[in-house]
């Protein structure tokens, strides 16, 4: 492993494979890329939010910007996660704003933009058919990308 990328979102369960991630890889002197994920949804939400807020206070927000969102929700999960670590961890940030159905493509395409060589993601648990019939964000990651991935299940 030498290029390693975790996607995260705000749960036990990613925070617990950020933290794997991050052992692995202080361990092997690998570069540790942290991925945060939102979908437009997601952006058009929080805008609609500051909206309100700037009614309500008279003031005034700039538009955010939606990578930017992403990374920082990265840098916030990835800081509170290593804090707790006795030597640090050294990791950079990214994030992508993506639908829910094309996430596996987006993330497998900026692990080929990074050289990533191992993947850690987070899976859900479903039946066969489930998996067949709905597709899987997990399986669709082990299908498609050149490189090793460790899935962690929720």
């Amino acid at each position: 492993m030498d290029n390693a990328l975790v996607v995260i979102d705000d749960t036990d369960a990613h925070r617990e494979l950020l933290a794997e991630a991050g052992r692995l890889a202080h361990d092997t002197g690998a570069t540790l890329t942290v991925l945060a994920w939102i979908t437009p949804e997601q952006v058009n939400e929080t805008a609609d939010n500051l909206e309100v807020i700037e009614q309500m206070e008279g003031t005034s927000y700039s538009e955010p910007d939606s990578k930017s969102t992403a990374e920082q929700f990265a840098q916030q999960v990835a800081e509170d996660v290593f804090d707790s670590f006795d030597e640090p961890i050294e990791y950079t940030t990214d994030g992508i704003v993506v639908e829910e159905s094309e996430r596996a493509d987006e993330v497998i395409a900026s692990a080929e933009e990074l050289g990533s060589d191992h993947l850690f993601v987070v899976g859900r648990r479903r039946s066969p058919t489930g998996k067949a019939l709905f597709g899987d964000f997990a399986q669709r990651i082990l299908l498609n990308f050149d490189g090793t991935v460790t899935i962690k299940m929720d």
